[in-house]
């Protein structure tokens, strides 16, 4: 029952982050004016803002204009809520499982305005830093310097990346990977680093041999970046274990 409250708060959650993640970057209130149709002005009645179960019952369009409603909406509050859902059985009720939902919420924020302008704003950074910060001071990692390294770690080399590849990487990814070293530390900020270059490259990949994307096309780094880091902060222990299991 508890687990299906988290996954119903992360389909709650996951509607509000997506218009965070579209109105942070325009410096636009998150709180008025009310949702709307993008298309036709429609102001959205408490029906059509159920998570999910609105977008189904409007078959995907909007009840003023008939126009299509993007389907990023509904995959975020869904996948909000099963990352919600997930993260117990992970973590356990513990500190860290604070931290976990914390981070699921930063990423899908940050997936959001990055799909949408390219963008990793600096307000949405700087806000979730803070509250890192706090969360481990309170639920530190082992030995606790870990965080530190890892922070270090993963703004160093992104911004490495970023000076070589001369603005191929954003400056924004490189003050996201700080961050994302400061939670999971020095081991696991790498695994991350790794994973994200990974789905970036067979997704990208994938995408231009269908033609989703044209060559030389920018594709937003955000989406792998969250995908790796997740991948790498839920499993990461297991994988690395795997991949020395393999090798000897």
């Amino acid at each position: 029952m508890i687990k299906f409250l988290i996954f119903f708060y992360g389909l709650l959650l996951g509607s509000f982050f997506n218009v965070v993640g579209l109105r942070i970057p325009l410096k636009q209130s998150i709180v008025t004016p009310r949702s709307a149709c993008p298309n036709c002005g429609h102001q959205l009645t408490p029906f059509e803002l159920i998570p999910v179960l609105s977008y189904i019952l409007q078959k995907g369009k909007c009840r003023g204009c008939q126009s299509r409603i993007s389907p990023i909406y509904p995959t975020f509050e869904l996948l909000t809520g099963i990352l919600f859902a997930l993260a117990p059985y992970v973590f356990g009720w513990s500190g860290e499982l604070l931290v976990a939902l914390t981070f699921i919420s930063m990423f899908m924020i940050i997936i959001v305005s990055d799909i949408h302008y390219m963008i990793i704003p600096d307000k949405i950074l700087i806000w979730f830093a803070g509250i890192f910060l706090l969360e481990r001071i309170i639920w530190p990692l082992n030995p606790w310097w870990n965080s530190l390294l890892g922070a270090v770690t993963g703004f160093l080399l992104l911004l490495l990346i970023a000076v070589v590849s001369k603005g191929g990487m954003g400056f924004g990814d490189v003050k996201l990977y700080a961050l994302i070293g400061l939670v999971v530390g020095f081991k696991l900020v790498l695994l991350s680093f790794f994973l994200a270059t990974l789905y970036g490259a067979v997704i990208g990949g994938l995408a231009l041999l269908f033609r989703i994307v044209k060559k030389r096309q920018p594709i937003p780094f955000g989406p792998f970046i969250a995908a790796g880091t997740l991948t790498a902060y839920f499993w990461g222990s297991e994988l690395i274990d795997l991949y020395l299991q393999f090798l000897y």
